[in-house]
């Protein structure tokens, strides 16, 4: 969101308004949070576009309109437009949710073909909505990780954390020792060097070979990409991993699981270290 400042008036004889300045509390509340946190963590969006939205004057805070750095707390009513944001921040933790997307659905809410959303399959909320952590092109099958926390989403998804993806393959033909080194040491693609940091066989039967891989990053199609520049064919691709999240064997294609208070902590002890 583009913030346009606004124009120095020029000089006139109207008096201008005086604008009414929120005076901060020389300490916050302690059952407070900042209100871009709240938003974030309500699946509104990042920090950044919540800082944007309510610098353009966007959020309100009990009737007035808010400004960056103010505090919420479990009293207060915010409003985005006329669209009240339940503030509960007694339970604060955020929802998690795993989805074992099969092969055929896309991830994406709108899609000008008309095809099957991992969307369509979620629980509906009501004051948030459903973050993709990292996504899966459509032949590609396995863990989907969820959340209503932007902030969290963020700390999942962005390259500097490098968070590892790891993946099960399975390809037309075997990989030489050449290969291998060359998939772990750099593979040339057109937006950049890629490469991965583990690259072990797992067998298989006649011209079908199975792998396991593990990258710290996630360009669009990236796996796919790496194994057609060395001219071998993926024919099937399952993520298993998503950082320290394993797909669970109990969630068969097409379902999810949401992850409950405890496995949520855990989680978020996990990411800090």
């Amino acid at each position: 969101m583009k913030i346009i400042k606004p124009a120095k008036n020029k000089a006139s004889d109207r008096q201008p308004k005086a604008v009414p300045q929120r005076i901060p509390a020389a300490t916050a509340p302690t059952d407070t949070i900042k209100l871009q946190k709240f938003l974030a963590q309500k699946g509104l969006g990042s920090r950044r576009e919540m800082e944007a939205l309510i610098a353009a004057g966007g959020v309100s805070v009990n009737g007035e309109i808010a400004v960056v750095g103010d505090r919420v707390g479990t009293d207060d009513v915010v409003r985005i437009g006329k669209r009240i944001v339940r503030s509960n921040l007694k339970e604060s933790l955020p929802k998690v949710l795993l989805y074992h997307k099969p092969e055929g659905e896309i991830v994406s809410r709108h899609d000008p073909q008309d095809r099957a959303s991992v969307f369509d399959k979620l629980p509906h909320l009501r004051s948030s909505k459903w973050i993709a952590i990292g996504r899966l092109d459509i032949n590609t099958s396995g863990l989907l990780v969820f959340t209503t926390d932007g902030a969290l989403a963020n700390q999942l998804m962005h390259p500097r954390f490098e968070m590892e993806r790891e993946y099960a393959v399975r390809l037309l033909g075997k990989l030489t020792a050449e290969q291998m080194t060359q998939l772990t040491t750099g593979i040339e693609l057109e937006d950049g060097t890629a490469a991965f940091s583990y690259l072990a066989e797992q067998g298989g039967e006649g011209v079908n070979q199975w792998y396991r891989v593990i990258l710290k990053e996630g360009k669009n199609r990236e796996v796919r990409r790496m194994f057609e520049a060395i001219g071998l064919t993926v024919s099937r691709l399952m993520r298993v991993r998503f950082g320290p999240i394993n797909l669970p064997p109990r969630i068969k294609r097409g379902q999810w699981l949401e992850l409950n208070d405890k496995e949520v902590r855990r989680l978020l002890s996990l990411i800090a270290r």
